[in-house]
């Protein structure tokens, strides 16, 4: 099989709470090599058993503050007193690998990454089949109040509002056909012209000029 040197893509996917985008995720990285997962950084303290570079890159408030003051950020954000942001550096790295990054951010985070890399980004939102569908899986998950569900239902109708600012839209009726489903997507999109960074020499390589 022939192989052509590419450049890796910045993968994001989008759902609201219950919709199956961990599943996805999860399916996604056990699955495929070409593609690894975008590791945070953050302020807040370690939690127990969390590792430093897999987990979340730990930095105090004075580091990371001036990391975004040197652009050192694709996009960061304050959240409950605690900053959170993605590192360039070890995604532009695994993109010129031609690794893919998967980024599992909201649709606040994907604008922020569209303004800072629209090339090499890729984004699907991943809607439920149904509202009541939603509502299910969440209550079936045993783990919230009627209050906290009920919390999540408004937030998810909020957040599919802005479905169509993405590239892809995939309902999760059933999760392997689902998985497929984003495959496909990473499937095409590895063959993007201007992704494929070799084909130029390799064309040129059969005597055709272009």
């Amino acid at each position: 099989m022939v192989e052509i040197s590419r450049r890796g893509m910045m993968l994001v996917l989008s759902s609201p709470s219950g919709a199956g985008k961990t599943s996805i995720s999860r399916r996604l990285l056990a699955e495929d090599d070409d593609i690894v997962m975008s590791v945070s950084a953050t302020t807040r303290p370690p939690r127990p058993g969390e590792i430093d570079g897999k987990d979340y890159y730990f930095y105090d408030p004075d580091t990371f503050a001036e990391m975004v003051k040197n652009g050192e950020f694709l996009e960061h954000a304050t959240v409950f007193d605690n900053s959170y942001g993605t590192p360039k550096k070890p995604v532009w790295d695994a993109l010129d690998r031609g690794q893919d990054v998967l980024f599992d951010v909201d649709w606040q985070g994907t604008r922020k990454l569209r303004e800072s890399a629209r090339e090499h980004l890729v984004s699907v939102f991943i809607l439920p089949p149904s509202i009541d569908e939603l509502e299910r899986r969440l209550k079936g998950r045993g783990q919230d109040s009627d209050e906290v569900v009920a919390g999540r239902m408004a937030r998810a109708k909020s957040e599919m509002s802005h479905y169509a600012e993405y590239d892809y839209i995939v309902v999760n009726d059933d999760l392997d056909a689902s998985v497929d489903s984003v495959k496909a997507i990473l499937k095409a999109e590895r063959l993007n012209q201007e992704r494929q960074t070799g084909l130029v020499d390799f064309v040129r390589g059969m005597g055709v000029e272009g």
